[in-house]
């Protein structure tokens, strides 16, 4: 038949799949079987008038997938008008009727929306209507696929700062891509550059090896991949990457040349930031291993701590040293531990206002000048007293405070004498009860001109434990300080005689992560019965 033909019109009534029909369907269908793509074979379903009513579905490629997402075998017998209802009125149905009226094959399009995950989307698809024998032969291909895959391509070389470059060496034609024009920051109407007019844009240091790469690919189609530094008029300086091949003719001289730039500006400075970072950071690393190093010779000299018990004057002692800021290792608080050259031993402990190299600085000078006046025999008062002078007449250490108790057991009579400059009460347990010793405490060191120092006394029993101690074991922050104390009274009774006393008291009453002061504290027992 051809393209002028009129198409058979059955009888009214006459059944379109019977007789021949099935014959052209059979043939057809094998026809479409070693066809790709989407191709269907549609009968025309005739009404009592001789009108065209429907369109039957009577063959199709095994790769046909129509918008429903229905595959080849399972479009067999479908009827188009159920089966995409509403496209008896669209220029497609009509396309469709004049193509089997007139023999002339129609093209048009398609849209169509659909709703995929709740999020509808419109979709175009290209159609083509050709008469052949009593029915159509329809094929369709979904347009926007390329365009969406063309949009990803364009946002894929946005992103990537990247464009294609294709070059006819023969007709001397360029086309560069849109990103190549904003790689080299270059109005379109100006049209692409040759690969040797951009060479003369190459910074000094590197066009001499840009040119010979160019050279080697253009006359011997040797694959080029450089990456060069290009000075643009308005951008200053950019690193580009080209990578580019060639087609050869038979005579393997090269005819075209495709390849790509690549932008490598932003990477090349986060690489240069990375690296200074990185050259910082260690320089840091150093500087803070350094100080970490100066930091525990500083503590060593200034406040060594004992990984060990000790033993003086016939009593035991233990130190738990905890400063706030880690890294220095060092803090306000401080203490004493040692024997006086008549026997009898000497505990301090203080706590410098304040934190920081400040406070260090200022507990040295504490901690330093009490041991040597203690060492010759100054009187405890007086040494207090003198301390509060120094700190108000020190033009460094003006307007610091500090407290302290300071305290010399005798073993001859077992007893402890001390002072107090403002400094927390001194614990001890005794037979499994815990009470505060009363004392009468002076002004902080520094506070004011003619403090008043007293000494009090006790003595140690068998067995007795005393703790001496900082206010950061047992102050928390909008609490008053006697909840603190009896926290610490309940802990000394329940602890009292174990191995780890001064571990079990700290971890019971600090919470690592509350921590707001220095901690230091002095656990003094006297051996057992």
């Amino acid at each position: 038949m051809t393209d002028h033909e009129q198409p058979v019109v059955p009888e009214p009534g006459a059944d379109p799949a019977a007789g021949s029909g099935d014959l052209v369907a059979a043939v057809v269908q094998e026809v479409l079987a070693g066809l790709s793509g989407s191709v269907v074979f549609l009968q025309p379903q005739y009404g009592a008038g001789g009108e065209v009513a429907d369109f039957r579905l009577v063959a199709a490629s095994p790769g046909a997938v129509d918008i429903g997402g229905r595959r080849g075998p399972a479009l067999l017998g479908l009827s188009v008008l159920r089966t995409y209802p509403g496209i008896d009125t669209t220029d497609l149905w009509r396309g469709y009727l004049g193509a089997l009226e007139t023999g002339a094959a129609y093209e048009g399009q398609l849209a169509y929306e659909e709703t995929a995950a709740g999020v509808p989307h419109r979709s175009r698809y290209g159609v083509r209507a050709v008469r052949c024998r009593s029915g159509l032969i329809v094929s369709w291909s979904r347009l926007d696929a390329n365009e969406r895959e063309q949009r990803r391509l364009a946002l894929m070389q946005r992103v990537g700062r990247m464009g294609w470059v294709d070059r006819d060496l023969v007709r001397g034609e360029i086309t560069w891509s849109d990103e190549v024009y904003s790689i080299f920051g270059r109005d379109r109407s100006q049209g692409p550059m040759t690969l040797e007019e951009l060479s003369t844009h190459v910074e000094a240091e590197d066009r001499a090896a840009v040119e010979d790469a160019i050279g080697r690919l253009l006359k011997t189609g040797e694959p080029m991949d450089r990456t060069f530094r290009v000075r643009l008029p308005g951008h200053g300086v950019r690193h580009v990457r080209v990578v580019a091949d060639t087609e050869t003719d038979v005579q393997g001289r090269p005819v075209r040349v495709h390849g790509f730039f690549q932008d490598l500006t932003a990477a090349r400075h986060a690489a240069q930031q990375l690296r200074e970072q990185q050259q910082a950071a260690l320089a840091q690393q150093s500087l803070l291993t350094a100080e970490r190093d100066l930091a525990a010779r500083l503590r060593h000299t200034l406040l060594p701590v004992p990984r060990r018990q000790l033993d003086l004057a016939g009593l035991t002692v233990d130190v738990a040293y905890r400063p706030l800021e880690e890294g220095l290792d060092l803090g306000g608080d401080w203490y004493s531990a040692i024997e006086l050259p008549d026997g009898s031993a000497l505990f301090v402990v203080g706590d410098v206002a304040g934190h920081g190299l400040d406070a260090v600085a200022t507990m040295a000078l504490l901690r330093f000048t009490a041991k040597g006046m203690a060492l010759t025999g100054t009187p405890l008062p007086t040494v207090l007293d003198n301390l509060n002078t120094l700190l108000l007449h020190t033009p460094e250490r003006s307007g610091t405070t500090a407290t302290m108790i300071m305290a010399v057991y005798r073993p001859a009579d077992s007893r402890l004498t001390w002072v107090c400059a403002g400094h927390p009460p001194p614990l001890l347990v005794r037979d499994g009860r815990a009470r505060f010793l009363p004392s009468t405490s002076g002004i902080l060191l520094g506070a004011g001109e003619g403090p008043r120092y007293e000494v009090s006394t006790v003595d140690l029993l068998p067995g007795d434990h005393l703790v001496l101690y900082t206010d950061g074991l047992v102050e928390r922050p909008g609490e008053p300080i006697d909840e603190g104390l009896a926290r610490l009274a309940a802990a000394a009774v329940v602890h009292a005689g174990t191995p780890r006393f001064l571990d079990s008291i700290v971890r019971t009453l600090v919470a690592p992560q509350a921590r707001r002061d220095d901690i230091c504290v002095l656990h003094i027992s006297s051996p057992g019965r």
